[in-house]
Protein backbone atom coordinates (compact mmCIF):
# COMPACT_ATOMS: atom_id res chain seq x y z
CA UNK A 1 0.00 0.00 0.00
CA UNK A 2 1.98 2.57 -1.27
CA UNK A 3 0.44 5.95 0.57
CA UNK A 4 1.71 9.07 2.15
CA UNK A 5 1.55 8.67 5.94
CA UNK A 6 -0.71 10.88 6.40
CA UNK A 7 -3.18 8.84 4.86
CA UNK A 8 -2.02 5.49 6.40
CA UNK A 9 -2.58 7.20 9.60
CA UNK A 10 -5.79 8.75 8.52
CA UNK A 11 -7.06 5.11 7.62
CA UNK A 12 -5.71 3.13 10.30
CA UNK A 13 -7.39 5.63 12.92
CA UNK A 14 -10.70 5.66 11.02
CA UNK A 15 -11.46 2.28 10.78
CA UNK A 16 -10.57 1.86 14.66
CA UNK A 17 -12.69 4.73 15.64
CA UNK A 18 -15.51 2.61 13.84
CA UNK A 19 -15.15 0.07 16.43
CA UNK A 20 -15.01 2.58 19.04
CA UNK A 21 -18.00 3.65 17.86
CA UNK A 22 -19.78 0.30 18.19
CA UNK A 23 -17.93 -0.29 22.00
CA UNK A 24 -19.67 3.12 22.88
CA UNK A 25 -23.23 1.61 22.18
CA UNK A 26 -22.40 -1.69 24.08
CA UNK A 27 -20.35 0.00 27.03
CA UNK A 28 -22.62 3.02 27.79
CA UNK A 29 -26.84 1.97 26.40
CA UNK A 30 -26.73 -1.44 25.19
CA UNK A 31 -28.20 -2.64 28.87
CA UNK A 32 -30.41 0.38 28.75
CA UNK A 33 -32.14 -0.42 25.32
CA UNK A 34 -32.67 -4.32 26.27
CA UNK A 35 -34.21 -2.96 29.70
CA UNK A 36 -36.36 -1.18 27.77
CA UNK A 37 -38.13 -4.09 26.27
CA UNK A 38 -38.21 -5.98 29.36
CA UNK A 39 -35.30 -7.92 28.87
CA UNK A 40 -33.70 -9.98 31.52
CA UNK A 41 -30.49 -9.41 33.13
CA UNK A 42 -29.55 -12.61 32.39
CA UNK A 43 -29.80 -12.21 28.99
CA UNK A 44 -28.25 -9.16 29.00
CA UNK A 45 -25.69 -11.17 30.50
CA UNK A 46 -25.72 -13.89 27.79
CA UNK A 47 -26.16 -11.49 24.74
CA UNK A 48 -22.63 -10.21 26.01
CA UNK A 49 -20.75 -13.19 26.33
CA UNK A 50 -22.44 -14.03 22.75
CA UNK A 51 -20.82 -11.05 21.42
CA UNK A 52 -17.35 -12.12 22.69
CA UNK A 53 -17.12 -15.35 20.36
CA UNK A 54 -16.42 -13.39 17.31
CA UNK A 55 -13.07 -12.10 19.03
CA UNK A 56 -12.60 -15.74 19.84
CA UNK A 57 -12.80 -16.71 16.57
CA UNK A 58 -10.74 -13.90 15.06
CA UNK A 59 -7.88 -16.45 15.02
CA UNK A 60 -9.56 -18.07 12.11
CA UNK A 61 -10.53 -14.98 10.76
CA UNK A 62 -6.42 -13.89 10.88
CA UNK A 63 -5.96 -17.59 8.63
CA UNK A 64 -8.37 -16.87 6.07
CA UNK A 65 -7.05 -13.68 5.73
CA UNK A 66 -3.65 -14.50 5.51
CA UNK A 67 -3.81 -18.02 3.11
CA UNK A 68 -7.01 -16.20 1.00
CA UNK A 69 -6.50 -13.79 -1.78
CA UNK A 70 -10.45 -12.78 -2.06
CA UNK A 71 -10.90 -13.26 -5.76
CA UNK A 72 -7.81 -11.51 -6.54
CA UNK A 73 -8.67 -8.54 -4.67
CA UNK A 74 -5.94 -8.95 -1.78
CA UNK A 75 -5.86 -10.57 1.34
CA UNK A 76 -6.63 -7.42 3.71
CA UNK A 77 -8.32 -4.97 1.87
CA UNK A 78 -11.54 -6.97 0.69
CA UNK A 79 -12.44 -8.08 3.53
CA UNK A 80 -12.28 -4.89 5.40
CA UNK A 81 -14.90 -3.96 3.38
CA UNK A 82 -17.21 -6.82 3.64
CA UNK A 83 -16.45 -6.99 7.67
CA UNK A 84 -17.63 -2.71 7.24
CA UNK A 85 -20.50 -3.43 5.19
CA UNK A 86 -21.96 -6.79 7.88
CA UNK A 87 -21.62 -4.15 10.77
CA UNK A 88 -23.83 -1.24 8.95
CA UNK A 89 -26.28 -3.61 7.97
CA UNK A 90 -26.97 -5.17 10.89
CA UNK A 91 -27.03 -2.27 12.37
CA UNK A 92 -29.93 -0.65 10.76
CA UNK A 93 -31.16 -4.43 11.14
CA UNK A 94 -31.15 -4.09 14.75
CA UNK A 95 -34.11 -1.64 15.45
CA UNK A 96 -36.52 -3.61 13.42
CA UNK A 97 -36.39 -6.56 15.71
CA UNK A 98 -37.89 -6.72 19.12
CA UNK A 99 -35.72 -8.15 21.50
CA UNK A 100 -38.23 -8.89 24.52
CA UNK A 101 -40.65 -10.56 21.64
CA UNK A 102 -37.55 -12.07 19.50
CA UNK A 103 -34.11 -12.55 21.72
CA UNK A 104 -32.87 -15.10 19.78
CA UNK A 105 -33.29 -12.95 16.29
CA UNK A 106 -31.66 -10.45 18.17
CA UNK A 107 -28.62 -12.05 19.65
CA UNK A 108 -27.92 -13.63 16.12
CA UNK A 109 -27.67 -10.11 14.76
CA UNK A 110 -25.79 -8.93 17.11
CA UNK A 111 -24.01 -11.87 16.94
CA UNK A 112 -23.07 -11.21 12.70
CA UNK A 113 -22.36 -7.59 13.69
CA UNK A 114 -19.42 -8.17 15.79
CA UNK A 115 -18.46 -11.08 13.38
CA UNK A 116 -18.14 -7.99 10.83
CA UNK A 117 -16.14 -5.63 13.38
CA UNK A 118 -13.93 -8.94 14.32
CA UNK A 119 -13.14 -9.47 10.62
CA UNK A 120 -12.26 -6.06 9.86
CA UNK A 121 -10.34 -5.37 12.98
CA UNK A 122 -8.70 -8.93 12.40
CA UNK A 123 -7.52 -7.61 8.58
CA UNK A 124 -7.15 -3.92 9.65
CA UNK A 125 -4.16 -5.24 11.69
CA UNK A 126 -2.61 -7.81 8.98
CA UNK A 127 -2.74 -4.71 6.46
CA UNK A 128 -0.70 -2.49 9.46
CA UNK A 129 1.64 -5.61 9.70
CA UNK A 130 1.69 -5.72 5.80
CA UNK A 131 2.67 -1.90 4.93
CA UNK A 132 4.44 -0.28 8.36
CA UNK A 133 7.95 -0.91 8.91
CA UNK A 134 9.24 -1.28 12.52
CA UNK A 135 10.82 2.25 12.48
CA UNK A 136 6.73 3.58 12.59
CA UNK A 137 4.63 0.39 14.30
CA UNK A 138 4.42 1.98 17.37
CA UNK A 139 2.90 5.47 15.77
CA UNK A 140 0.40 3.38 14.02
CA UNK A 141 -0.58 1.62 16.69
CA UNK A 142 -0.88 5.28 19.07
CA UNK A 143 -3.57 6.25 16.30
CA UNK A 144 -5.25 2.85 16.08
CA UNK A 145 -5.55 2.82 20.18
CA UNK A 146 -6.11 6.58 20.21
CA UNK A 147 -8.59 6.57 17.31
CA UNK A 148 -11.05 3.75 19.19
CA UNK A 149 -10.74 5.47 22.20
CA UNK A 150 -11.75 9.03 20.12
CA UNK A 151 -14.69 6.92 19.21
CA UNK A 152 -15.63 5.22 22.47
CA UNK A 153 -15.11 9.83 24.34
CA UNK A 154 -16.82 11.05 21.54
CA UNK A 155 -19.99 8.77 20.85
CA UNK A 156 -20.71 7.55 24.20
CA UNK A 157 -22.38 11.38 25.22
CA UNK A 158 -23.65 11.87 21.26
CA UNK A 159 -25.29 9.13 20.76
CA UNK A 160 -26.90 9.04 24.44
CA UNK A 161 -28.27 12.12 23.07
CA UNK A 162 -29.49 11.15 20.01
CA UNK A 163 -31.72 8.45 21.77
CA UNK A 164 -32.90 10.36 23.69
CA UNK A 165 -34.19 13.56 21.69
CA UNK A 166 -34.48 11.82 18.92
CA UNK A 167 -35.34 7.46 18.45
CA UNK A 168 -33.24 4.67 19.05
CA UNK A 169 -33.73 3.71 15.64
CA UNK A 170 -31.95 6.96 14.50
CA UNK A 171 -28.93 6.39 16.86
CA UNK A 172 -28.24 2.96 15.67
CA UNK A 173 -28.44 4.82 11.99
CA UNK A 174 -26.11 6.99 12.69
CA UNK A 175 -23.83 4.30 13.89
CA UNK A 176 -24.34 2.38 10.97
CA UNK A 177 -23.46 5.71 9.11
CA UNK A 178 -20.21 6.53 11.16
CA UNK A 179 -18.91 2.58 10.03
CA UNK A 180 -18.80 3.24 6.87
CA UNK A 181 -16.86 6.22 6.90
CA UNK A 182 -13.82 4.94 6.60
CA UNK A 183 -14.63 2.70 3.34
CA UNK A 184 -13.52 5.89 1.25
CA UNK A 185 -10.44 6.01 2.58
CA UNK A 186 -10.60 1.36 1.98
CA UNK A 187 -11.56 1.60 -1.21
CA UNK A 188 -8.79 4.47 -2.37
CA UNK A 189 -6.27 2.12 -0.46
CA UNK A 190 -3.65 0.07 -3.12
CA UNK A 191 -2.74 -3.64 -1.51
CA UNK A 192 0.16 -4.76 -3.20
CA UNK A 193 0.76 -8.11 -4.36
CA UNK A 194 2.46 -10.22 -1.31
CA UNK A 195 6.48 -10.99 -2.01
CA UNK A 196 7.19 -14.93 -2.09
CA UNK A 197 8.98 -14.21 1.28
CA UNK A 198 5.21 -13.57 2.90
CA UNK A 199 3.62 -16.78 1.42
CA UNK A 200 1.59 -18.40 3.87
CA UNK A 201 2.94 -21.28 5.57
CA UNK A 202 1.88 -23.56 8.33
CA UNK A 203 5.08 -24.06 9.33
CA UNK A 204 5.93 -20.74 10.47
CA UNK A 205 3.30 -21.25 13.60
CA UNK A 206 6.41 -22.52 15.19
CA UNK A 207 7.22 -20.05 16.60
CA UNK A 208 4.71 -20.11 19.24
CA UNK A 209 7.25 -22.29 20.32
CA UNK A 210 9.68 -20.04 21.15
CA UNK A 211 10.36 -18.85 24.89
CA UNK A 212 10.33 -15.26 23.34
CA UNK A 213 6.98 -15.60 21.93
CA UNK A 214 5.65 -17.40 24.54
CA UNK A 215 7.29 -14.64 27.30
CA UNK A 216 5.69 -11.96 25.00
CA UNK A 217 1.94 -14.00 25.25
CA UNK A 218 2.28 -14.03 29.33
CA UNK A 219 3.26 -10.05 29.46
CA UNK A 220 0.04 -9.48 27.10
CA UNK A 221 -2.19 -11.59 29.47
CA UNK A 222 -0.47 -9.50 32.48
CA UNK A 223 -0.98 -6.63 31.41
CA UNK A 224 -4.41 -6.40 30.17
CA UNK A 225 -5.71 -8.42 33.45
CA UNK A 226 -3.64 -5.12 35.28
CA UNK A 227 -4.90 -2.34 33.72
CA UNK A 228 -8.59 -3.82 32.53
CA UNK A 229 -9.04 -5.34 36.23
CA UNK A 230 -8.33 -1.97 37.64
CA UNK A 231 -10.23 0.27 35.46
CA UNK A 232 -13.37 -2.07 35.90
CA UNK A 233 -13.92 -0.75 39.91
CA UNK A 234 -12.85 2.99 38.99
CA UNK A 235 -16.53 4.24 39.11
CA UNK A 236 -17.60 1.49 41.82
CA UNK A 237 -14.91 2.75 43.74
CA UNK A 238 -15.66 6.93 43.37
CA UNK A 239 -19.57 6.01 43.96
CA UNK A 240 -18.73 3.49 46.98
CA UNK A 241 -16.49 6.06 48.59
CA UNK A 242 -17.92 9.37 47.65
CA UNK A 243 -21.42 8.40 46.36
CA UNK A 244 -20.64 10.38 42.80
CA UNK A 245 -24.10 10.61 40.89
CA UNK A 246 -24.15 8.18 37.59
CA UNK A 247 -24.00 11.61 34.76
CA UNK A 248 -20.59 12.20 37.18
CA UNK A 249 -19.46 8.46 36.26
CA UNK A 250 -19.84 9.14 33.14
CA UNK A 251 -17.85 12.25 33.18
CA UNK A 252 -15.26 10.27 34.49
CA UNK A 253 -15.21 7.79 32.07
CA UNK A 254 -14.67 10.68 29.24
CA UNK A 255 -11.74 11.74 31.18
CA UNK A 256 -10.00 8.71 31.56
CA UNK A 257 -10.79 7.92 27.15
CA UNK A 258 -9.15 11.30 26.98
CA UNK A 259 -6.02 10.02 28.74
CA UNK A 260 -6.58 6.94 26.95
CA UNK A 261 -6.20 9.05 23.32
CA UNK A 262 -3.37 10.83 24.66
CA UNK A 263 -1.29 7.93 25.75
CA UNK A 264 -2.09 6.16 22.49
CA UNK A 265 -0.75 9.00 20.36
CA UNK A 266 2.48 10.00 22.77
CA UNK A 267 3.16 6.46 23.56
CA UNK A 268 3.17 5.63 20.06
CA UNK A 269 6.14 7.81 19.32
CA UNK A 270 7.89 6.88 22.26
CA UNK A 271 7.83 3.73 21.36
CA UNK A 272 9.87 4.60 17.93
CA UNK A 273 11.70 6.82 19.15
CA UNK A 274 13.32 5.51 22.13
CA UNK A 275 12.58 1.33 21.42
CA UNK A 276 10.48 -1.03 22.46
CA UNK A 277 11.97 -2.66 25.29
CA UNK A 278 12.79 0.73 27.73
CA UNK A 279 9.16 1.94 26.51
CA UNK A 280 7.84 -1.17 28.43
CA UNK A 281 9.56 -0.23 31.39
CA UNK A 282 7.97 3.01 31.13
CA UNK A 283 5.05 1.44 30.58
CA UNK A 284 5.36 -0.99 33.55
CA UNK A 285 6.18 2.35 35.94
CA UNK A 286 3.62 4.56 35.23
CA UNK A 287 0.94 1.64 34.70
CA UNK A 288 2.15 0.61 38.66
CA UNK A 289 2.35 4.05 39.17
CA UNK A 290 -0.76 5.14 38.15
CA UNK A 291 -3.12 2.89 39.94
CA UNK A 292 -1.30 3.14 43.32
CA UNK A 293 -2.24 6.40 43.10
CA UNK A 294 -6.07 5.52 42.61
CA UNK A 295 -5.88 3.69 45.83
CA UNK A 296 -4.57 7.30 47.67
CA UNK A 297 -7.65 9.20 46.18
CA UNK A 298 -8.96 10.76 49.49
CA UNK A 299 -11.23 13.80 48.34
CA UNK A 300 -13.33 13.81 45.17
CA UNK A 301 -11.44 16.40 42.56
CA UNK A 302 -8.17 14.42 42.98
CA UNK A 303 -10.08 11.78 40.78
CA UNK A 304 -9.98 13.78 37.66
CA UNK A 305 -5.53 14.26 37.11
CA UNK A 306 -5.70 10.83 38.64
CA UNK A 307 -8.02 9.08 36.53
CA UNK A 308 -6.55 11.16 33.35
CA UNK A 309 -2.97 9.72 34.56
CA UNK A 310 -4.45 6.56 34.81
CA UNK A 311 -6.00 6.46 31.39
CA UNK A 312 -2.96 7.90 29.64
CA UNK A 313 -0.83 4.41 31.32
CA UNK A 314 -3.89 2.31 30.06
CA UNK A 315 -3.40 3.94 26.26
CA UNK A 316 0.41 4.09 26.09
CA UNK A 317 0.29 0.15 27.97
CA UNK A 318 -1.90 -0.99 25.17
CA UNK A 319 0.32 1.08 22.79
CA UNK A 320 3.46 -0.15 23.43
CA UNK A 321 2.07 -4.29 23.74
CA UNK A 322 0.50 -3.77 20.38
CA UNK A 323 3.57 -2.60 18.63
CA UNK A 324 5.80 -5.66 20.32
CA UNK A 325 3.49 -7.62 18.92
CA UNK A 326 3.43 -6.40 15.64
CA UNK A 327 7.29 -6.39 15.73
CA UNK A 328 7.45 -10.07 16.44
CA UNK A 329 4.52 -11.54 14.12
CA UNK A 330 5.88 -13.68 11.45
CA UNK A 331 5.07 -11.72 8.23
CA UNK A 332 4.10 -15.55 6.40
CA UNK A 333 1.48 -15.33 9.40
CA UNK A 334 1.11 -11.63 10.39
CA UNK A 335 -2.99 -11.55 10.67
CA UNK A 336 -2.85 -15.20 12.16
CA UNK A 337 -0.59 -14.89 14.97
CA UNK A 338 -1.67 -11.16 15.78
CA UNK A 339 -4.43 -12.35 16.43
CA UNK A 340 -3.37 -15.14 18.71
CA UNK A 341 -1.53 -13.05 20.78
CA UNK A 342 -4.35 -10.50 21.46
CA UNK A 343 -6.62 -13.61 22.27
CA UNK A 344 -4.31 -14.30 25.00
CA UNK A 345 -4.00 -10.34 25.82
CA UNK A 346 -8.26 -10.95 25.92
CA UNK A 347 -8.09 -14.17 28.23
CA UNK A 348 -5.96 -11.95 30.60
CA UNK A 349 -8.93 -9.26 30.46
CA UNK A 350 -11.28 -11.67 31.05
CA UNK A 351 -9.25 -13.24 34.00
CA UNK A 352 -8.57 -9.48 35.73
CA UNK A 353 -12.34 -8.44 35.82
CA UNK A 354 -13.05 -11.45 37.31
CA UNK A 355 -10.23 -11.55 40.12
CA UNK A 356 -10.41 -7.44 40.62
CA UNK A 357 -14.57 -7.60 41.08
CA UNK A 358 -13.84 -10.63 44.07
CA UNK A 359 -10.86 -8.71 45.46
CA UNK A 360 -12.93 -5.49 45.80
CA UNK A 361 -15.57 -7.17 47.64
CA UNK A 362 -13.54 -9.17 49.69
CA UNK A 363 -10.70 -6.72 50.39
CA UNK A 364 -11.86 -3.43 49.76
CA UNK A 365 -11.12 -0.95 47.09
CA UNK A 366 -8.26 0.40 47.98
CA UNK A 367 -6.09 -2.88 49.43
CA UNK A 368 -7.28 -4.05 45.35
CA UNK A 369 -5.73 -1.25 43.21
CA UNK A 370 -2.23 -1.60 45.53
CA UNK A 371 -2.41 -5.55 45.14
CA UNK A 372 -3.11 -5.22 41.39
CA UNK A 373 -0.33 -2.37 40.75
CA UNK A 374 2.29 -4.73 42.58
CA UNK A 375 1.15 -7.64 39.97
CA UNK A 376 3.37 -5.33 37.67
CA UNK A 377 6.30 -7.18 39.24
CA UNK A 378 5.62 -10.55 37.87
CA UNK A 379 6.71 -8.79 34.42
CA UNK A 380 10.21 -8.72 35.37
CA UNK A 381 11.14 -11.89 34.69
CA UNK A 382 9.41 -12.29 31.35
CA UNK A 383 11.95 -9.22 29.98
CA UNK A 384 14.96 -10.42 29.48
CA UNK A 385 13.18 -13.39 27.86
CA UNK A 386 11.34 -11.24 25.48
CA UNK A 387 13.93 -8.72 24.42
CA UNK A 388 17.12 -11.06 24.09
CA UNK A 389 20.00 -10.73 21.28
CA UNK A 390 19.91 -14.47 20.52
CA UNK A 391 15.91 -14.08 20.16
CA UNK A 392 16.32 -11.05 18.13
CA UNK A 393 18.72 -13.33 14.93
CA UNK A 394 16.13 -16.57 14.87
CA UNK A 395 12.47 -14.83 14.72
CA UNK A 396 11.37 -12.91 11.96
CA UNK A 397 10.00 -9.06 13.15
CA UNK A 398 12.79 -9.83 16.06
CA UNK A 399 12.63 -8.17 19.52
CA UNK A 400 15.38 -5.46 20.20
Amino acid sequence: MAASKTFRYTLFALLYFAQGAIMSYFTALNAVYLLSFDVSLTQIGLMGAIALIPFVLKIFMGMLSDRVNLLGFGHRKPYIIIGLFIQAICLVIVPTIDPGANFALFALVGFLLMAGMALYDTCTDGLALDTTSSEEQGTVQGFMVGGRALGVVVLSAVIGLIAQHSSWAVMFYTLAGLTLLPLVLVLGAREAPRPAERKFEWGAFKAFANKSIIALGLLGALYSLIINGANQIVNPFMQAEFGISVSTAGFLTTAWGIGVVLGGLSGGRLVDRFGQNRAVWVALIIAGASILALAGIVVPWLAWPLIILFGLAFGYYETVYFAISMRASDPRIAASMFSILMAVANIGTGIGLALSGAMADSLGYRLTFIIIALLNLLALPLMPLIFTRKTSQKIPGALT
